[in-house]
């Protein structure tokens, strides 16, 4: 399909200038998931604002002179890491990529990660060196984390410490600012939330986790504002919803010029206007029953 799309967009462009751009940019990876290979949606990127089907190319122009791009993920689908890793060297081959953010770095990583860009060749164990954390899995992670080394973007810690989060916890604070604090957002965060315990939690605790959740979103923003752009963003798809979360905080707190949302999602999810500018669909993997793991660890 998306080749197929492709092909027709240099028939209706300048066909040497078409494959001019095109020939500058990656090969794009071969899915790595097997269930719900729907032919009608697999490889397909929708413009939600128009509803129109585009091309990765033609995604790429849009988000090319964005100051910020947010790019969410489901984090144990394995082909949404391989299009992460796509879109850093795309938009690194059209522009000088000022900076890459990831959720899975927390601030006491970042002068670990500052010593090996200073240092230039990388060690063997680079996850030992990083003290990456095994709840984010290095083989899919790695590629992209080695990709920033080697294009010599700087990568930037975008998460809270631990220690944050549970003084968050702890100690709940009210954040400023009218978007990020609309009922309607919290609410479909605080249901997020419960869902995402297998409503196993006490309700008594969901407020406070809530405000964990936002303490999240706000140092994403925070940082992306104060990151060199332009800057690219990767963290779970609820952190870069336009509704619910980091473009929120964003327009909170002033960020100026535009901000684009990419949604990486699995086949069969529905993805609405609201949520994100655009939606590129991959395979699925197989369902796990994390509540059912949850209940008997409860």
């Amino acid at each position: 399909m998306r080749h197929r799309l492709l092909l027709s967009i240099c028939v209706a462009l300048a066909l040497s200038g078409c494959q001019a751009r095109q020939a500058s940019l990656p090969a794009l990876p071969a899915w790595q998931g097997s269930e719900g290979r729907d032919p009608a949606q697999l490889g397909q990127i929708r413009d939600l604002a128009s509803g129109q089907l585009i091309s990765p190319q033609q995604m790429l122009e849009q988000l090319v002179d964005a100051p910020r791009v947010l790019v969410g993920e489901k984090h144990d689908n394995p082909d949404q890491h391989a299009l992460q890793l796509w879109l850093l060297r795309a938009l690194a081959s059209q522009r000088g990529q000022g900076s890459l953010l990831l959720e899975m770095l927390q601030p006491e990583q970042q002068p670990r990660v500052d010593a090996l860009a200073a240092g230039g060749q990388l060690p063997a164990d680079l996850p030992k060196a990083l003290a990456w954390q095994d709840g984010w899995d290095w083989q899919w992670y790695g590629p992209i984390v080695r990709e920033a080394f080697e294009l010599q973007i700087p990568l930037l810690a975008a998460n809270l410490s631990s220690s944050e989060m549970r003084q968050a916890y702890r100690q709940p604070v009210s954040l400023q600012g009218e978007r990020s604090n609309a009922p309607a957002v919290k609410a479909s965060l605080l249901a997020q939330v419960r869902d995402g315990h297998c409503g196993l939690l006490p309700e008594s605790q969901l407020p406070a986790m809530l405000a964990v959740q936002q303490q999240r979103d706000r140092r994403m923003a925070e940082r992306m504002m104060a990151a060199p752009e332009p800057a690219l963003l990767f963290a779970g798809s609820y952190h870069v919803r336009k509704d619910l979360g980091v473009p929120l905080h964003l327009a909170d707190l002033g960020a100026q010029g535009q901000t684009k949302v990419v949604l990486l999602a699995e086949v069969g999810e529905r993805v609405e206007s609201g949520m994100a500018d655009y939606v590129w669909f991959t395979a699925a993997v197989p369902e796990q029953d994390y509540c059912a793991q949850m209940r008997k660890a409860h």
